[in-house]
């Protein structure tokens, strides 16, 4: 039972800003989590941390090892990203536009407000107070856009949106005297980049700045002339009286400019010694370009300072790439026609990662070659429903956004989309050969794809049009049913043909579960009509039972067994039948675990409200053991089916950004006319937050409904366990959150004694009883031990200790097996002991498949794995293998 957070599918990028470590990794804000992307081994992480509210802006140290985050709610998090942890935590006063670590790592720049704020760098070991405060600029007239460190930590720049840059000298060590800074004047609009430039050959000494500006200019400055008064703001030399055509280099026409500055690298080079380079020094502007992008405002943008170039993203989904000084053109290309919010490069210089939040949007491009290193995109609304492939491996979702994406399980990568729905999608259904998926839609018809050639190659309609909400295939994979919203009918195609065989009606409300039974095929039906029905599609017979309920009923689902049915009901209740028997067998009432938080819009409290308080959505364990439900809330339970007790709450999400999140509003926030989070006194602008009109295209607000300010709310709609049982997805408002048990050690013997420890085990291994051996290690139920012992049998000896094998030990020897499998490179010797396992014990087995069933479906996952592996690597080496026997037969 001790699932664990495993991985987010689904929201690849929400918003804030990415950036690129370690050459591969690719770091990205989702939500309130923080997803990390290995884009060479294309395998995707999702941190196990969770920030207070959605994450806005993330810096990550030069070594790759700590990542510093910031939310909405300017909450801080420092992480050591190897270890997964949270090793210290901050909050700013004022909302944090841009932060940065020193290329030193000893400092971190943040923007917070119209102050910029110098901090050390907290370290591995543990303080009371991390983050320690050495310096702060406060002369920034607003807040402070964009923030850039020199090469050597000394000098930082800052730009604002009083439309200026300022140069600054971070001096740590001297906290007295105060430098003012330089001002880099001249600008039109609110400054979006400031970088350094660098001259390569001269052990890259700064010698060039650039500004970028929200209006879609670039300016260009480099060293002018030393000012006379000891680093304080002079005047800024060469800048022409036409903001708007470019500056000339030298002013004389003689070299003047050139002259002067061999003067001063030579008469002062002890001021550049002594960690003052750049004082004193003027700024001239050598030229200002435009972009030319108008009326598309530039919103993004990063600069790579060893290959020079500069790469920008607009609000019309256009980027370039831009060599510089000479402001040459390489790439101009459109993205989408949504904005891009973020644009960055990686350390090498060939890779730019691109981001569109309000799409989802997540690329990686290498520019040289123009093709795509990686493309990912979650739903644009919240997942409906999801299903696991037989064998484990994947996981197809379905959305609002009329798509259906399928993901590998264990990449967390979409490896297809298919977009033909023209409504949402509301069901899907894996085949039992894994090579086809159904998906139901409310847009009247079921379709079924191909996952060898990604097309759709049948497609079940209605002669008229339907709505359909629920989907279920039998064992065989020739009979498809679906339910529907408004005819209250369920459908029966053939697979084969295409063809509408049966129609079956008797409900009276929308038919919102379906199920077939695995022993007998019978097919379950729920409806808000406050039943649920057996139906003998076979026989083509009407309703074979009734069972009838006092409340709507949601959803309907059968233990894997067949044996036992299980029904939800608007009044928060789960009824388990006896479908054989038609009896109730016994009922669990779920209305205060499943209770959630209060909405912003709620007149009471959240024990006093009635909504929400129902489970939508039910799943049995592989064995039938356990049931998860999750609803209209925050929490998913998991109940104990034999003895109808709560056995664990997962919380989704601590994302105070959604809705129904708190269980109690804050009464500071209250006013006479309401909570405060409810009154709209945003007067920002609409390019910088999410306008009304955008709130209701993204579907959080309905025109007439109550301010909600925005936010969606927090709800689980579809929960799925793997047929292995080692993790579960559940498709929620985040995303679809997958939980998992296989990185997670739980110490659980089940046949211990004083005799049995792991000095008893190396004792039997010494004396060569490896089959004493293996049985010591499997009552302790000792991981590693179980695994020394299976590896200290010799392949000859396999069929003899297999046999000896108590039957009680053989799902934890299975799963054993399984999980070498997936990691050891010794597969002979693994497969030749799952051979003989079931030859000896094969009728045990055949008699005991309930029990056994997760065991054996995770094997079957791992051989399919191996198997799809082996088929790869051996049609890419064809003509190899050919040549090499052909070599063979010769000699």
């Amino acid at each position: 039972m001790n699932y664990r957070f495993q991985n987010l599918l689904g929201a690849p990028f929400r918003g804030g800003n990415a950036v690129i470590t370690q050459n591969t990794q690719l770091i990205s804000p989702v939500g309130n989590r923080v997803s990390i992307t290995d884009l060479l081994k294309s395998k995707t992480l999702t941190l196990p941390i969770q920030s207070s509210s959605n994450i806005c802006r993330l810096a990550v140290s030069p070594n790759g090892t700590f990542l510093l985050t910031v939310d909405d709610n300017n909450r801080s998090l420092f992480i050591n990203i190897p270890r997964h942890v949270v090793l210290h935590r901050i909050k700013f006063k004022y909302p944090v536009y841009a932060l940065q670590f020193s290329p030193d790592s000893h400092l971190i720049a943040v923007a917070t407000g119209k102050l910029i704020q110098i901090y050390r760098a907290p370290g591995f070991k543990k303080e009371v107070f991390a983050f320690e405060l050495v310096k702060t600029f406060a002369d920034c007239d607003v807040k402070v856009t964009a923030l850039n460190w020199s090469p050597d930590s000394m000098y930082l720049l800052a730009g604002s949106k009083d439309l200026t840059v300022r140069l600054f000298s971070v001096d740590v060590e001297n906290t007295k005297h105060k430098k003012k800074p330089f001002l880099f004047l001249g600008h039109r609009d609110s400054i979006v980049g400031c970088f350094f430039g660098v001259d390569v050959k001269n052990n890259n000494r700064v010698n060039k700045v650039y500004t970028i500006t929200r209006d879609g200019f670039i300016s260009s400055w480099r060293y002018g002339e030393i000012s006379s008064n000891d680093g304080n703001v002079g005047e800024i030399v060469g800048v022409n009286s036409e903001p708007d055509s470019p500056g000339t280099p030298d002013r004389d026409g003689d070299g003047t400019l050139v002259k002067r500055r061999k003067e001063f690298d030579g008469k002062d080079s002890n001021l550049r010694e002594n960690k003052g380079y750049l004082d004193g020094v003027k700024w001239e502007l050598l030229r200002k370009d435009g972009f030319n992008q108008l009326p598309a405002k530039l919103t993004a943008c990063d600069y790579h300072r060893e290959l020079d170039m500069v790469v920008v993203g607009f609000t019309n989904g256009v980027f370039g790439l831009y060599q510089m000084p000479d402001f040459v053109c390489l790439h101009l290309l459109s993205i989408s026609r949504e904005r891009i919010t973020t644009a960055v490069f990686n350390e090498v210089g060939n890779w730019l990662a691109f981001g569109c939040a309000k799409l989802g949007q997540l690329l990686v491009w290498e520019w040289r070659s123009e093709s795509y290193v990686l493309k990912q995109q979650g739903h644009y609304f919240d997942g409906n429903c999801l299903a696991y492939s037989a064998d484990s491996q994947l996981l197809a979702t379905g959305a609002d956004d009329n798509k259906v994406k399928v993901w590998t399980v264990s990449s967390g990568f979409c490896f297809v989309t298919f977009s033909e729905h023209t409504n949402a999608v509301t069901a899907l259904h894996f085949m039992a050969n894994n090579h086809c998926l159904l998906s139901a839609s409310l847009d009247g018809t079921v379709r079924a794809w191909d996952l060898f050639r990604y097309r759709n190659f049948r497609t079940f309609t209605t002669p008229s049009s339907r709505q359909f909400v629920s989907l279920a295939a039998d064992q065989s994979g020739e009979v498809i049913c679906a339910g529907t919203l408004d005819s209250f009918e369920i459908f029966v195609w053939s697979m084969k043909t295409g063809r509408l065989l049966d129609v079956l009606s008797g409900h009276e409300g929308p038919v919102h579960g379906l199920m077939f039974s695995n022993i007998n095929g019978v097919l379950a039906s729920s409806s808000w009509d406050k039943t649920v029905r057996l139906w003998d599609v076979y026989g083509g017979k009407a309703a074979v039972e009734t069972f009838s309920h006092t409340h709507d009923v949601l959803t309907v689902v059968y233990r894997p067994d067949g044996k036992q049915l299980a029904s939800s009901t608007l009044d928060g209740q789960i009824h388990f039948w006896d479908p054989i028997d038609g009896l109730l067998m016994y009922t669990i009432e779920g209305r205060r675990d499943i209770a959630g938080g209060r909405l912003m819009t709620d007149r009471r409290s959240a024990a006093n409200s009635s909504s929400g308080k129902c489970f939508t959505t039910l799943c049995y364990s592989a064995d039938g053991s356990y049931i998860l439900a999750g609803g209209s809330s925050k929490f998913i339970c998991m109940y104990d089916v034999a003895d109808q007790v709560l056995l664990r709450r997962f919380q989704i999400t601590h994302n105070l950004s959604l809705d129904g999140v708190l269980d109690f509003l804050n009464s500071k926030n209250m006013t006479q006319a309401g909570p405060l989070d409810l009154i709209d006194d945003d007067n920002s602008d609409a390019e910088e937050g999410v306008d009304k009109q955008s709130r209701r295209t993204l579907g959080y607000e309905l025109p007439g409904a109550m301010p909600n300010r925005g936010r969606p709310i927090v709800r689980t709609k579809c929960v799925r366990i793997a047929p292995t049982g080692r993790s579960f997805a559940a498709a929620t408002t985040e995303g679809v959150l997958v939980y998992s048990i296989d990185e997670s050690f739980i110490f659980d013997p089940s046949d211990l004694d004083i005799d049995v420890t792991p000095e008893a085990i190396d004792a039997a291994l010494n004396e060569d009883q490896q089959n004493r051996a293996l049985i010591l290690s499997l009552r302790l139920n000792e991981d590693s031990l179980i695994k020394k012992c299976i590896f200290a049998v010799s392949p000859l000896d396999v069929p003899a200790v297999a046999s000896s094998i108590p039957y009680r030990y053989m799902q934890r020897l299975i799963e054993a097996l399984s999980d070498l499998l997936e990691s050891c490179p010794h597969l002979e010797f693994i497969l030749r002991w799952c051979q003989e396992l079931c030859k000896v014990h094969g009728n045990s087995i055949q008699q005991n498949s309930r029990n056994l069933l997760p065991a054996l479906k995770s094997l079957q996952k791992a051989l399919t794995r191996i198997h799809q592996d082996l088929a790869d690597t051996c049609s890419s080496n064809e003509y190899m293998l050919r040549y090499l026997c052909s070599l063979g037969t010769k000699k």
